[in-house]
């Protein structure tokens, strides 16, 4: 159990940060090398490639060294700790929203099935 939530922290960790998780939506429309990864930002080539290492040992994505081009793909079974974690979750929520939804509307009903009281008599107005 311990070992499914260092997974999902780590790759939590790997996409709390705006760089990184522009990098994974790049890499979501297919491989790319560091160079081609870094173009977009104002950063240095050592900046993107220590973002990379971390989405790397996070299982996000895997990387390919071949020459000098360090080709990247997204690793989509990496993300799966983090799917899961949030399905539990989501699950959860809807359950217990489910039994909320439930209970207002038993009230609702209780309301509108009770009987009305009549209506306090009116004060004779001063004149």
């Amino acid at each position: 159990m311990l070992e499914h939530h260092t997974a999902v922290d780590r790759v939590f960790h790997a996409l709390g940060d705006p760089v990184r998780r522009a990098l994974v939506d790049r890499l979501s429309r297919g491989p790319a090398s560091v160079s081609e990864l870094a173009r977009p930002f104002d950063l240095t080539l050592a900046a993107v490639v220590q973002h990379v290492q971390v989405l790397e040992q996070s299982g996000v994505i895997r990387t390919e060294k071949v020459g000098r081009v360090r080709t990247c793909r997204l690793e989509p079974e990496g993300l799966a700790a983090a799917e899961s974690w949030i399905a539990q979750r989501r699950s959860l929520w809807e359950r217990r929203f489910d039994r909320l939804g439930a209970l207002l509307d038993e009230e609702a009903d209780h309301d509108r099935s009770a009987p009305r009281p009549a209506p306090a008599p009116k004060k004779p107005r001063r004149q």
